[in-house]
């Protein structure tokens, strides 16, 4: 039972000490004073706390959401938009039927032979 408490306490110990050097302690400190020495208190101590450490306010998130939803729908439209042409473009492709059958190598070099004597 004593070791339990110990080991308890040991990890207590060394979470501190990792908050400590990461710089945690300090900057919540810094913040409940600046609370504390606020001669108007904030109706809402969270968003003060909030705000001290550089996260945005509560209109600001709110904000920042309402855009993210209306960029995500723009997204979806021009998505199917792309789909929609690459769908449209492809059936263009397999809807061409070439209008003139490829030459074989004889016919290209009668034509060659053909086009150098009407030259001369």
């Amino acid at each position: 039972m004593m070791h339990y408490k110990e080991e308890k306490e040991a990890k207590k110990e060394a979470f501190r000490k990792y908050l400590e050097s990461s710089g945690v302690l300090d900057a919540l400190t810094k913040v409940l004073v600046a609370l504390y020495e606020q001669n108007d208190k904030p109706s809402s101590a969270l968003e003060f706390v909030q705000q001290k450490l550089g996260g945005p306010s509560v209109s600001e998130y709110e904000k920042v959401q309402a855009e993210l939803s209306e960029l995500q729908k723009k997204y979806n439209t021009l998505l199917a938009a792309h789909q929609e042409t690459c769908s449209e473009l492809e059936g263009l492709k397999s809807s061409q039927v070439p209008n003139v059958a490829p030459l074989s190598i004889k016919d290209k070099e009668t034509t060659d032979e053909e086009a150098l004597k009407e030259k001369f």
